[in-house]
């Protein structure tokens, strides 16, 4: 005669996704609260302890993530890059190129993006660069900012020069350099917020000069 049978035991399957989704939480809210301390308090004056006392983790877990101050900076500034909406900016700003525009439609387009991008990143970018001039710290990630940048718009420039939209004469380099400095955040710093110009009007000079300049 057969024993009866108690209940199967089942192991309780792993929940990767909603351990992932609270430590991307817990990441976006590091992020945010690291932001506005650096833009109120200060590069130098912010501690990691400070934002890790306000996010409720230790110091452990923001050097672990982050690895310090710079981590953090970069990570504003990612964050920042991926613009509104669904769809990160960089990404649409490529698919320009895979929609067979003109050179200026383009730059216009990028135009409208700026003005979705700069303020968000302009301010932490132009937080590192003051900070550079009494801090030793800020002085290679300020460098290594720009570059990255400049690599970005290094990449934009070749891909109008594959489509035939630059100027006859104008070389990839000269290009990049044009975008780069028109993309500055001293650029904004000086047209948005010491001239208090619309980010409209800001977009539309940037967007002119570029085009006059490349095509």
């Amino acid at each position: 005669m057969d024993r009866q049978r108690g209940p199967v035991k089942t192991t309780r399957g792993y929940d990767a996704t909603g351990r992932q989704a609270r430590a991307q939480a817990q990441r976006d809210r590091i992020i945010a609260i690291a932001e506005r301390r650096f833009l109120v308090d200060g590069y130098a004056t912010t501690t990691i302890q400070s934002i890790a006392d306000e996010a409720g983790v230790s110091v452990d877990t923001i050097y672990k993530a982050f690895t310090g101050k710079p981590g953090l900076i970069r990570a504003i500034r990612d964050r920042a890059l991926l613009g509104q909406g669904p769809v990160p900016a960089e990404r649409r700003s490529d698919r320009l190129h895979e929609e067979q525009l003109d050179g200026p439609a383009i730059v216009r387009a990028w135009g409208a993006l700026t003005t979705e991008i700069a303020p968000r990143v302009a301010p932490i970018l132009l937080l590192v660069r003051d900070a550079s001039v009494h801090d030793a710290d800020p002085v290679s990630l300020l460098a290594e900012l720009d570059s990255q940048r400049l690599e970005r718009m290094t990449a934009n420039a070749t891909q109008l020069a594959r489509s035939g939209h630059l100027r006859k004469g104008l070389a990839i380099d000269a290009a990049a350099d044009i975008l780069w400095i028109y993309s500055s955040p001293e650029l904004y710093e000086l047209t948005v917020v010491r001239q208090r110009w619309t980010l409209e009007r800001y977009a539309t000079f940037i967007t002119d000069a570029m085009i006059s300049a490349l095509f």
